[in-house]
């Protein structure tokens, strides 16, 4: 499977699981009307304030992962969702991030995916 195909399958597998806990989501490619699949599109739109940088690969650097998400994320937070071949997802995220949203200090309000 080259990489492009697997990518893409990474990203069908996390919407999936973005949609199994009860969430809308879309491949950001699919979304003709605000995202064309381009290079700032999230690999999945989700009715939450995130972007998701979906990596599925077996060696990930995660500082360029999630520097990619930041760069990429303009009003939403940057996380990146990524996963081994017969692992479980792993989500990396900023800890300051994480840490205010435990706390209650960002609130995280769903919104519709196709925003």
């Amino acid at each position: 499977m080259n990489s492009r195909q697997k990518g893409a399958r990474g990203e069908r597998l996390w919407r999936d699981v973005l949609r199994a806990q009860g969430f809308e989501a879309i491949r950001g490619c699919q979304n003709a009307g605000r995202f064309a699949g381009g290079q700032e599109a999230p690999d999945v739109i989700c009715n939450l304030p995130f972007h998701f940088e979906v990596k599925f690969v077996e060696k990930l650097n995660v500082s360029n992962a999630i520097a990619q998400a930041t760069r990429d994320a303009n009003e939403k937070f940057p996380v990146v969702a990524h996963k081994k071949s017969r692992e479980d997802w792993l989500v990396t995220m900023d800890a300051n991030l994480f840490f205010q949203m435990v706390k209650g200090e960002i609130p995280i309000q769903q919104k519709e995916a196709s925003e």
